[in-house]
């Protein structure tokens, strides 16, 4: 018999602060926690190091036979193994986002993935944060959310979020690249980044971290009465 769990998808756009929330209220409901982001990634990674462009279409899909994604579970969250290598915040850089950008685009990989992610939100509690997860890939969860804020607010925690990990970049930059992102992440023919019809949109403009945390709390609270 399938084992039943329960699923929150966790939907948005960049600097939209469903990783923080995701991990936040993971921790507090005892679920586990997986970034489908450190996914796109990790292949991102994998790309730029063997030298194929971003934009290069056939090129990455000729890479996929050669990736070797697994995920541990660990405290209550996913780390990401790429060909037995454990990955850290290598894939976090602004190259490696614009690589994750333009590859989660490709059908081929997010077929390539969509098994994994599927397989553990089927046997475990999970909180899944992305941009299609309600509509694509946990098409079944019982709660599904999708989080918003203004696009300076966006890219103000963006930025800050580079600068504490200490790279050189501009807030100007950061706005433009993220504008852009999000145009190509709504645009995109395959799994675009769109609410679920079913899903509850929330604005966190402004809010605080715990401001939004208990939001959405009280919104999984009642969703799962």
């Amino acid at each position: 018999m399938k084992k039943t769990t329960v699923k929150i998808a966790l939907d948005g756009p960049s600097g939209s602060g469903k990783s923080t929330m995701a991990k936040l209220l993971a921790k507090d409901m005892g679920f586990v926690y997986i970034d489908t982001g450190a996914l796109y990634r990790t292949i991102g990674l994998y790309c730029a190091k063997k030298g194929v462009a971003a934009d290069d279409l056939n090129g990455i899909i000729a890479l996929l036979p050669e990736i070797n994604i697994k995920m541990q579970l660990i405290d209550g969250g996913g780390v990401v193994y790429l060909n037995g290598r454990k990955i850290g915040d290598e894939i976090r850089t602004p190259e490696i986002t614009k690589y994750a950008s333009d590859v989660s685009k490709i059908p081929e990989v997010r077929s390539f993935l969509l098994e994994l992610q599927r397989m553990i939100a089927d046997e475990n509690n999970t909180i899944m944060d992305g941009r299609d997860i309600g509509t694509v890939i946990l098409p079944d969860a019982q709660v599904k959310i999708f989080m918003y804020a203004d696009d300076k607010t966006r890219a103000r925690r963006r930025y800050n979020e580079l600068i504490a990990k200490g790279y050189d970049v501009k807030y100007e930059d950061v706005l433009s690249d993220m504008m852009k992102r999000d145009k190509n992440d709504r645009e995109r023919q395959i799994a675009p980044a769109i609410p679920a019809d079913d899903a509850i949109i929330h604005d966190n403009s402004g809010m605080s971290i715990e401001e939004n945390f208990e939001a959405l709390k009280k919104i999984i609270n009642e969703k799962l009465i």
